[in-house]
């Protein structure tokens, strides 16, 4: 496992390598796959670099909001720091992750507003439905060798030693993070078949989000880092993602007569 490594002098963690290979495969693959079927390759690139922002906000906000107690903590003891930009610092440091329930739903949020004019925007969720289990399942890789989103102590499983999340270190931890990569790239090659056999045309990203919310509700179980959030004894993600299913659930009993848009 490689947590970090560095470049003339400058230090990179693993999760940023595979976040940028995930970036950079999965445009290369949606671009082909947008030619293949018939679409515009510049709208699809568009959808997904506007979703980009997007991503990266909301996941950075959510992470937040799990550590709102200790922001709060920050704020109540700001007659502590000698100027404001020392106490924008301390508070920086509780959204230095990510979380990933908050990148999908602000790429969703970015990237749909790009698509909500768009004729036949509903062929291009079905592209992000594909695209967005492709980048997850690198950023899974990245999460294991940086030593982040670690599992429970367990008997199978890997010891790290230099993660960059220390609470990881010294003890035998279940590949969580592997786990749902494997099924992150099941999910992807489902999506993929799919959309190439023509089956649930436009309505990918409705799946997606009934079959990933599940496993990932179930893999939050075997998760031993304590700094998610939790939310009614839910994690975080937990929580949002019942939310998602329930959300979920009701539009598709409301669609189900309904021609899809196009």
């Amino acid at each position: 496992m490689i947590p970090s490594f560095s470049v003339f002098g400058k230090v990179f963690t693993a999760y940023q390598l595979c976040a940028l290979a995930g970036i950079l495969f999965t445009l290369f693959f949606i671009y082909h796959l947008a030619k293949k079927q018939g679409k515009d390759e510049v709208t699809a690139m568009f959808m997904l670099l506007i979703a980009a922002p997007g991503i990266l906000i909301g996941g950075t906000l959510l992470f937040g909001l799990t550590n709102l107690s200790s922001i709060l903590d920050v704020i109540a003891r700001r007659a502590e720091y000698a100027t404001t930009m020392d106490l924008f610092k301390a508070i920086a440091v509780y959204f230095g992750g990510s979380v990933f329930y908050g990148g999908l739903l602000g790429g969703m949020l970015t990237g749909g507003v790009y698509l909500i004019r768009k004729k036949d925007r509903a062929d291009y969720a079905d592209l992000a439905a594909v695209a967005a289990p492709l980048f997850h399942t690198f950023g899974r890789l990245g999460c294991f060798l940086t030593g982040c989103c670690y599992g429970v102590e367990s008997d199978i499983g890997f010891v790290y030693h230099h993660a960059i999340s220390a609470g990881a270190n010294g003890v035998r931890r279940f590949p969580v993070q592997l786990v749902e990569m494997g099924l992150n790239f099941a999910l992807f090659w489902l999506m993929f078949i799919w959309l190439r056999k023509g089956k649930h045309k436009g309505r990918l990203m409705q799946w997606y989000l009934l079959i990933y919310p599940v496993y990932r509700f179930v893999l939050e179980f075997f998760r031993g880092d304590d700094y998610r959030g939790f939310i009614f004894g839910l994690s975080t993600s937990q929580f949002i993602s019942l939310l998602i299913l329930l959300v979920n659930g009701i539009v598709a009993l409301c669609r189900k007569k309904r021609p899809v848009a196009q």
